[in-house]
Protein backbone atom coordinates (compact mmCIF):
# COMPACT_ATOMS: atom_id res chain seq x y z
CA UNK A 1 0.00 0.00 0.00
CA UNK A 2 1.54 3.06 -1.72
CA UNK A 3 2.74 5.78 1.40
CA UNK A 4 0.17 9.10 1.37
CA UNK A 5 1.56 11.83 0.06
CA UNK A 6 1.33 15.11 2.41
CA UNK A 7 1.13 18.74 1.12
CA UNK A 8 4.08 20.72 2.51
CA UNK A 9 2.89 23.47 5.25
CA UNK A 10 2.99 26.87 3.89
CA UNK A 11 6.29 29.00 4.57
CA UNK A 12 6.36 32.49 6.64
CA UNK A 13 7.71 34.13 2.92
CA UNK A 14 4.58 33.03 1.42
CA UNK A 15 2.26 34.59 4.48
CA UNK A 16 3.98 37.97 4.13
CA UNK A 17 3.34 37.58 0.16
CA UNK A 18 -0.51 37.04 1.15
CA UNK A 19 -0.21 40.52 3.24
CA UNK A 20 1.10 42.50 0.53
CA UNK A 21 -2.22 43.52 -1.34
CA UNK A 22 -3.69 44.58 1.86
CA UNK A 23 -0.72 46.56 2.50
CA UNK A 24 -0.76 48.16 -0.48
CA UNK A 25 -4.54 48.85 0.36
CA UNK A 26 -3.71 50.13 3.17
CA UNK A 27 -1.20 52.50 1.69
CA UNK A 28 -3.14 53.57 -0.86
CA UNK A 29 -6.23 54.97 1.62
CA UNK A 30 -3.02 56.66 3.42
CA UNK A 31 -1.93 58.61 0.73
CA UNK A 32 -5.49 59.09 -0.21
CA UNK A 33 -5.88 60.89 3.11
CA UNK A 34 -2.85 62.68 3.15
CA UNK A 35 -4.22 64.25 -0.63
CA UNK A 36 -7.24 64.87 0.97
CA UNK A 37 -6.08 66.42 4.02
CA UNK A 38 -3.18 68.80 2.34
CA UNK A 39 -5.76 71.76 1.41
CA UNK A 40 -7.14 71.61 4.75
CA UNK A 41 -3.92 72.08 6.21
CA UNK A 42 -2.77 74.82 4.13
CA UNK A 43 -6.22 76.57 3.77
CA UNK A 44 -8.88 75.93 5.83
CA UNK A 45 -9.50 78.29 8.59
CA UNK A 46 -7.27 77.30 11.35
CA UNK A 47 -10.25 76.31 13.53
CA UNK A 48 -11.02 73.69 11.63
CA UNK A 49 -7.70 73.10 10.53
CA UNK A 50 -6.49 72.08 14.26
CA UNK A 51 -9.16 69.87 14.79
CA UNK A 52 -9.09 67.61 11.47
CA UNK A 53 -5.21 67.60 12.05
CA UNK A 54 -3.73 68.91 15.89
CA UNK A 55 -0.35 66.82 15.44
CA UNK A 56 -0.03 68.67 12.14
CA UNK A 57 3.40 71.50 12.75
CA UNK A 58 1.91 73.38 9.80
CA UNK A 59 -1.40 73.62 11.05
CA UNK A 60 0.50 74.40 14.39
CA UNK A 61 2.55 76.97 12.67
CA UNK A 62 -0.65 78.63 10.64
CA UNK A 63 -2.32 78.74 14.55
CA UNK A 64 0.89 80.14 15.90
CA UNK A 65 0.72 83.10 13.63
CA UNK A 66 -2.71 83.77 13.90
CA UNK A 67 -2.52 84.09 17.87
CA UNK A 68 0.53 86.44 16.82
CA UNK A 69 -1.54 88.44 14.69
CA UNK A 70 -4.43 88.86 17.30
CA UNK A 71 -1.79 89.80 20.28
CA UNK A 72 -2.20 86.54 22.39
CA UNK A 73 1.18 86.40 22.60
CA UNK A 74 1.56 83.49 25.14
CA UNK A 75 -0.52 81.32 22.57
CA UNK A 76 1.33 82.37 19.71
CA UNK A 77 4.74 81.46 21.53
CA UNK A 78 3.48 78.10 22.81
CA UNK A 79 2.16 76.77 19.24
CA UNK A 80 5.51 78.47 17.57
CA UNK A 81 7.19 76.02 19.89
CA UNK A 82 5.26 73.06 19.36
CA UNK A 83 5.40 73.53 15.75
CA UNK A 84 9.25 73.68 16.07
CA UNK A 85 9.24 70.57 18.13
CA UNK A 86 7.68 68.83 14.79
CA UNK A 87 9.26 70.28 12.59
CA UNK A 88 12.62 72.38 13.57
CA UNK A 89 13.67 73.91 10.40
CA UNK A 90 10.20 75.65 9.90
CA UNK A 91 11.72 79.29 9.72
CA UNK A 92 8.17 80.78 10.01
CA UNK A 93 7.28 78.65 13.27
CA UNK A 94 10.62 80.23 14.26
CA UNK A 95 9.93 83.89 13.79
CA UNK A 96 7.15 83.58 15.13
CA UNK A 97 8.83 82.32 18.55
CA UNK A 98 11.42 85.00 17.87
CA UNK A 99 8.74 87.70 17.75
CA UNK A 100 7.27 86.91 20.72
CA UNK A 101 10.59 86.77 22.65
CA UNK A 102 10.59 90.69 20.87
CA UNK A 103 7.13 91.69 22.65
CA UNK A 104 8.42 89.95 26.05
CA UNK A 105 10.94 92.44 25.92
CA UNK A 106 13.95 89.86 25.88
CA UNK A 107 15.34 91.83 22.50
CA UNK A 108 18.66 89.57 22.59
CA UNK A 109 16.81 86.65 22.65
CA UNK A 110 14.64 87.79 20.04
CA UNK A 111 17.51 88.84 17.52
CA UNK A 112 19.29 85.43 17.84
CA UNK A 113 16.05 84.04 17.06
CA UNK A 114 14.91 86.39 13.85
CA UNK A 115 18.92 86.62 12.94
CA UNK A 116 18.85 82.37 12.59
CA UNK A 117 15.39 83.18 10.73
CA UNK A 118 16.69 85.19 8.64
CA UNK A 119 19.79 83.08 7.89
CA UNK A 120 17.84 80.32 7.11
CA UNK A 121 15.14 81.66 4.71
CA UNK A 122 16.10 85.05 2.58
CA UNK A 123 12.39 84.79 2.06
CA UNK A 124 11.18 85.36 5.37
CA UNK A 125 9.97 88.77 5.36
CA UNK A 126 8.80 89.65 8.63
CA UNK A 127 11.85 88.36 10.04
CA UNK A 128 14.28 90.60 7.89
CA UNK A 129 11.96 93.39 8.07
CA UNK A 130 12.11 93.21 11.83
CA UNK A 131 16.06 92.74 12.11
CA UNK A 132 16.41 95.94 9.20
CA UNK A 133 14.59 97.93 12.52
CA UNK A 134 16.28 96.63 15.20
CA UNK A 135 20.09 96.93 14.03
CA UNK A 136 19.19 100.63 13.00
CA UNK A 137 18.14 100.73 16.00
CA UNK A 138 21.85 99.74 17.67
CA UNK A 139 23.29 101.87 15.11
CA UNK A 140 24.60 98.69 13.01
CA UNK A 141 24.10 100.02 9.27
CA UNK A 142 25.97 96.98 7.46
CA UNK A 143 23.66 94.50 9.00
CA UNK A 144 20.44 96.54 8.71
CA UNK A 145 21.17 97.75 4.95
CA UNK A 146 22.59 94.08 4.25
CA UNK A 147 18.68 92.80 5.24
CA UNK A 148 16.92 95.69 3.17
CA UNK A 149 18.83 94.65 0.46
CA UNK A 150 17.56 90.88 1.03
CA UNK A 151 13.91 92.49 1.09
CA UNK A 152 14.35 95.27 -2.24
CA UNK A 153 16.03 92.53 -3.88
CA UNK A 154 12.65 90.39 -3.65
CA UNK A 155 9.89 93.02 -3.63
CA UNK A 156 9.61 95.77 -5.91
CA UNK A 157 6.51 96.93 -4.06
CA UNK A 158 8.53 97.91 -1.17
CA UNK A 159 11.17 99.96 -3.23
CA UNK A 160 9.34 103.14 -2.19
CA UNK A 161 10.19 102.48 1.69
CA UNK A 162 13.50 101.19 1.64
CA UNK A 163 14.79 104.01 -0.89
CA UNK A 164 13.67 106.56 1.87
CA UNK A 165 15.16 104.35 4.85
CA UNK A 166 18.70 104.43 2.63
CA UNK A 167 18.11 108.13 1.48
CA UNK A 168 17.19 109.28 4.96
CA UNK A 169 19.82 107.39 6.70
CA UNK A 170 22.21 109.03 4.20
CA UNK A 171 21.09 112.62 4.76
CA UNK A 172 21.30 112.23 8.75
CA UNK A 173 24.57 110.08 8.69
CA UNK A 174 26.62 110.52 5.85
CA UNK A 175 30.36 110.00 7.20
CA UNK A 176 28.74 106.16 8.23
CA UNK A 177 26.05 105.52 5.62
CA UNK A 178 27.57 106.29 2.15
CA UNK A 179 30.25 103.45 2.92
CA UNK A 180 27.58 100.98 3.78
CA UNK A 181 25.51 102.19 0.70
CA UNK A 182 28.15 102.90 -1.66
CA UNK A 183 29.29 99.31 -1.08
CA UNK A 184 25.85 97.88 -1.93
CA UNK A 185 25.65 99.46 -4.84
CA UNK A 186 28.97 98.47 -6.14
CA UNK A 187 27.11 94.95 -5.54
CA UNK A 188 25.01 95.86 -9.16
CA UNK A 189 22.25 94.57 -7.15
CA UNK A 190 19.10 94.94 -9.63
CA UNK A 191 17.63 97.89 -7.74
CA UNK A 192 20.71 99.70 -8.37
CA UNK A 193 19.31 102.03 -11.28
CA UNK A 194 15.99 102.51 -9.69
CA UNK A 195 17.49 103.85 -6.59
CA UNK A 196 19.94 106.23 -7.91
CA UNK A 197 17.11 107.75 -10.23
CA UNK A 198 14.95 108.01 -7.17
CA UNK A 199 17.13 110.24 -5.02
CA UNK A 200 16.98 113.34 -6.42
CA UNK A 201 13.27 113.69 -5.62
CA UNK A 202 14.39 112.74 -1.86
CA UNK A 203 14.82 115.27 0.87
CA UNK A 204 18.55 115.88 0.33
CA UNK A 205 19.05 113.33 -2.08
CA UNK A 206 20.62 115.36 -5.00
CA UNK A 207 24.00 116.05 -2.34
CA UNK A 208 23.23 111.84 -1.33
CA UNK A 209 23.45 111.03 -5.17
CA UNK A 210 26.18 113.52 -5.99
CA UNK A 211 28.37 111.89 -2.90
CA UNK A 212 27.75 108.43 -4.21
CA UNK A 213 28.93 109.18 -8.02
CA UNK A 214 32.13 110.26 -6.47
CA UNK A 215 32.70 107.44 -3.98
CA UNK A 216 31.57 105.10 -6.23
CA UNK A 217 34.11 106.52 -9.09
CA UNK A 218 36.66 105.40 -6.52
CA UNK A 219 35.47 101.49 -6.56
CA UNK A 220 35.36 98.88 -8.90
CA UNK A 221 31.77 99.96 -10.01
CA UNK A 222 31.73 103.66 -11.04
CA UNK A 223 28.53 104.90 -12.67
CA UNK A 224 27.50 104.17 -15.92
CA UNK A 225 27.34 106.68 -18.66
CA UNK A 226 24.29 106.17 -18.55
CA UNK A 227 23.29 106.63 -14.74
CA UNK A 228 25.74 109.48 -14.58
CA UNK A 229 23.74 111.06 -17.71
CA UNK A 230 20.40 110.68 -15.24
CA UNK A 231 22.32 112.08 -12.12
CA UNK A 232 23.29 115.40 -14.33
CA UNK A 233 19.91 115.63 -15.71
CA UNK A 234 17.80 115.50 -12.80
CA UNK A 235 20.45 117.89 -11.26
CA UNK A 236 19.73 120.52 -14.16
CA UNK A 237 16.07 120.16 -13.83
CA UNK A 238 16.43 121.72 -10.04
CA UNK A 239 18.51 124.27 -11.32
CA UNK A 240 21.87 122.92 -9.35
CA UNK A 241 24.61 124.15 -12.16
CA UNK A 242 27.11 124.06 -8.81
CA UNK A 243 26.46 120.38 -8.44
CA UNK A 244 26.94 119.51 -11.69
CA UNK A 245 30.18 121.14 -12.49
CA UNK A 246 31.19 120.03 -9.00
CA UNK A 247 30.56 116.83 -9.91
CA UNK A 248 32.13 116.79 -13.31
CA UNK A 249 35.10 118.47 -11.71
CA UNK A 250 35.95 115.62 -9.19
CA UNK A 251 34.84 112.85 -12.00
CA UNK A 252 36.69 114.22 -14.81
CA UNK A 253 33.65 112.80 -16.66
CA UNK A 254 34.03 114.43 -19.34
CA UNK A 255 36.88 115.74 -19.02
CA UNK A 256 36.43 119.17 -16.84
CA UNK A 257 39.82 120.64 -18.98
CA UNK A 258 37.88 121.26 -21.96
CA UNK A 259 35.05 123.88 -21.67
CA UNK A 260 33.18 122.44 -25.33
CA UNK A 261 32.43 118.54 -25.05
CA UNK A 262 33.70 116.28 -28.12
CA UNK A 263 34.46 119.17 -30.13
CA UNK A 264 36.35 116.89 -31.99
CA UNK A 265 33.02 114.58 -32.78
CA UNK A 266 35.24 111.60 -31.75
CA UNK A 267 33.82 110.84 -28.21
CA UNK A 268 30.37 109.45 -28.46
CA UNK A 269 30.02 108.54 -24.94
CA UNK A 270 30.28 111.64 -23.29
CA UNK A 271 26.81 111.90 -20.88
CA UNK A 272 24.11 114.96 -21.52
CA UNK A 273 24.13 118.24 -21.12
CA UNK A 274 27.72 117.93 -21.98
CA UNK A 275 27.50 116.58 -25.61
CA UNK A 276 26.15 117.80 -28.86
CA UNK A 277 22.47 117.51 -29.62
CA UNK A 278 21.86 117.02 -33.23
CA UNK A 279 19.10 118.32 -35.67
CA UNK A 280 17.20 115.72 -38.14
CA UNK A 281 14.14 117.34 -39.64
CA UNK A 282 12.89 118.74 -42.67
CA UNK A 283 15.22 121.60 -43.95
CA UNK A 284 18.32 120.64 -41.59
CA UNK A 285 19.96 117.56 -40.33
CA UNK A 286 23.33 117.12 -38.94
CA UNK A 287 25.59 113.47 -38.09
CA UNK A 288 28.69 112.82 -37.20
CA UNK A 289 30.51 110.65 -40.11
CA UNK A 290 34.05 110.54 -41.11
CA UNK A 291 35.05 113.10 -43.40
CA UNK A 292 35.51 112.12 -47.04
CA UNK A 293 38.37 113.57 -47.44
CA UNK A 294 39.98 111.55 -44.61
CA UNK A 295 38.06 108.79 -43.62
CA UNK A 296 40.17 108.83 -40.10
CA UNK A 297 38.64 112.08 -39.59
CA UNK A 298 35.29 112.28 -37.67
CA UNK A 299 33.60 115.40 -38.00
CA UNK A 300 30.41 116.80 -38.26
CA UNK A 301 28.76 116.73 -41.56
CA UNK A 302 25.59 119.37 -41.87
CA UNK A 303 22.92 119.68 -44.55
CA UNK A 304 21.07 122.52 -44.37
CA UNK A 305 18.20 124.71 -47.53
CA UNK A 306 18.99 128.10 -46.34
CA UNK A 307 16.18 128.77 -45.96
CA UNK A 308 14.21 126.75 -42.52
CA UNK A 309 15.09 128.03 -39.07
CA UNK A 310 17.13 125.43 -37.22
CA UNK A 311 19.90 124.88 -33.99
CA UNK A 312 21.17 122.53 -35.69
CA UNK A 313 23.78 121.57 -33.45
CA UNK A 314 23.85 122.47 -29.51
CA UNK A 315 25.47 121.55 -26.30
CA UNK A 316 25.21 122.55 -23.27
CA UNK A 317 28.84 124.56 -21.76
CA UNK A 318 29.65 126.42 -18.43
CA UNK A 319 32.27 128.97 -19.06
CA UNK A 320 33.27 131.13 -15.63
CA UNK A 321 32.83 135.15 -16.41
CA UNK A 322 35.72 136.73 -18.48
CA UNK A 323 36.90 136.90 -21.84
CA UNK A 324 37.00 133.92 -24.12
CA UNK A 325 37.64 132.73 -27.46
CA UNK A 326 35.86 130.20 -29.66
CA UNK A 327 38.05 128.61 -32.30
CA UNK A 328 36.76 125.85 -35.11
CA UNK A 329 37.40 124.44 -38.98
CA UNK A 330 34.78 124.09 -41.64
CA UNK A 331 34.64 123.24 -44.65
CA UNK A 332 32.44 123.64 -47.48
CA UNK A 333 31.12 120.09 -49.28
CA UNK A 334 28.80 122.22 -51.81
CA UNK A 335 26.45 125.34 -51.94
CA UNK A 336 27.41 128.51 -50.73
CA UNK A 337 27.08 129.01 -47.15
CA UNK A 338 28.11 132.25 -46.53
CA UNK A 339 25.17 134.73 -44.25
CA UNK A 340 23.66 131.36 -43.53
CA UNK A 341 24.93 129.79 -40.30
CA UNK A 342 26.41 131.21 -37.32
CA UNK A 343 27.66 129.77 -33.87
CA UNK A 344 25.76 131.46 -30.95
CA UNK A 345 26.37 131.53 -27.57
CA UNK A 346 23.47 132.76 -24.97
CA UNK A 347 22.80 132.45 -21.18
CA UNK A 348 20.94 130.32 -19.28
CA UNK A 349 18.75 131.33 -17.76
CA UNK A 350 17.65 134.61 -19.45
CA UNK A 351 18.79 133.96 -23.24
CA UNK A 352 21.45 136.78 -23.29
CA UNK A 353 23.29 136.97 -26.83
CA UNK A 354 26.72 136.61 -25.95
CA UNK A 355 28.42 135.34 -29.24
CA UNK A 356 27.28 135.05 -33.32
CA UNK A 357 29.96 133.86 -35.05
CA UNK A 358 29.70 133.15 -38.90
CA UNK A 359 30.00 129.61 -39.48
CA UNK A 360 31.91 129.22 -42.18
CA UNK A 361 34.56 132.43 -42.42
CA UNK A 362 36.82 132.21 -44.50
CA UNK A 363 35.76 130.06 -46.55
CA UNK A 364 35.46 130.72 -49.70
CA UNK A 365 32.54 129.03 -52.29
CA UNK A 366 33.88 125.79 -53.76
CA UNK A 367 36.98 126.08 -51.85
CA UNK A 368 38.85 122.70 -51.11
CA UNK A 369 39.93 121.46 -47.85
CA UNK A 370 39.66 123.39 -44.18
CA UNK A 371 39.80 126.97 -43.02
CA UNK A 372 39.87 128.09 -39.31
CA UNK A 373 38.10 130.14 -37.88
CA UNK A 374 37.73 132.55 -34.51
CA UNK A 375 36.30 135.17 -32.56
CA UNK A 376 36.24 136.60 -29.39
CA UNK A 377 33.67 137.47 -26.56
CA UNK A 378 32.61 137.87 -23.39
CA UNK A 379 30.61 136.03 -20.10
CA UNK A 380 28.66 138.28 -17.66
CA UNK A 381 29.22 137.56 -14.24
CA UNK A 382 25.98 135.98 -12.92
CA UNK A 383 26.09 133.82 -16.36
CA UNK A 384 26.53 130.54 -14.75
CA UNK A 385 25.92 128.37 -18.00
CA UNK A 386 25.33 128.54 -21.68
CA UNK A 387 23.75 127.65 -24.77
CA UNK A 388 26.84 127.23 -28.10
CA UNK A 389 24.38 126.39 -31.14
CA UNK A 390 25.38 126.33 -34.53
CA UNK A 391 22.29 128.04 -35.89
CA UNK A 392 20.88 128.06 -39.63
CA UNK A 393 20.06 131.76 -40.68
CA UNK A 394 17.22 131.28 -43.08
CA UNK A 395 16.36 134.07 -45.51
CA UNK A 396 13.95 133.97 -48.16
CA UNK A 397 14.78 131.46 -50.79
CA UNK A 398 16.07 127.61 -50.62
CA UNK A 399 19.81 127.37 -51.13
CA UNK A 400 20.90 124.02 -50.40
CA UNK A 401 24.19 123.31 -49.46
CA UNK A 402 26.61 120.61 -47.44
CA UNK A 403 28.94 122.21 -44.86
CA UNK A 404 31.81 120.58 -43.07
CA UNK A 405 32.94 121.52 -38.72
CA UNK A 406 35.71 120.00 -36.84
CA UNK A 407 37.61 121.25 -33.35
CA UNK A 408 35.49 123.31 -32.12
CA UNK A 409 37.16 124.68 -28.96
CA UNK A 410 36.38 127.46 -26.59
CA UNK A 411 39.58 129.24 -24.76
CA UNK A 412 40.19 131.69 -22.19
CA UNK A 413 41.70 134.88 -22.72
CA UNK A 414 41.03 136.25 -19.37
CA UNK A 415 41.08 134.37 -16.29
CA UNK A 416 38.10 135.14 -14.34
CA UNK A 417 39.98 136.94 -11.21
CA UNK A 418 41.27 139.80 -13.85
Amino acid sequence: MGQERQNPAPSRGTDLAGLVPYALIVGAVLLAWQIVLQPVVQRAPVEAAIRIAPGSPQVLRRAAEAELAASRNTNAASLGRDALARSPFDVRALRVVGLTEARAGRLDAADQILTLAGNWSLRDDPAHAWLVEQRLRRGDYVSAFAHADTLVRRREDIQPQIFNLFSTAAAADPQRVLPVLTGLLAANPPWRVAYLNSLPAADGGLQTAANLAITLQAGTAPLTNAELQEFYIQAMAKGQVGVVTAVRARLNRPAAGAAVTNGGFDDPTAPVPFQWTLVQKAGASAEVTNDDTDPSNPALRVEYDGYSAASIAAQRVFLPPGRHRITFRSRTESGDPAGRMAWALTCHPGGQALLSASGVTGTRVGAQGWSDSSEAFSVPAGCVSQWLELRGLPLDRRAPMVVWFDQVRIVPLVSASN
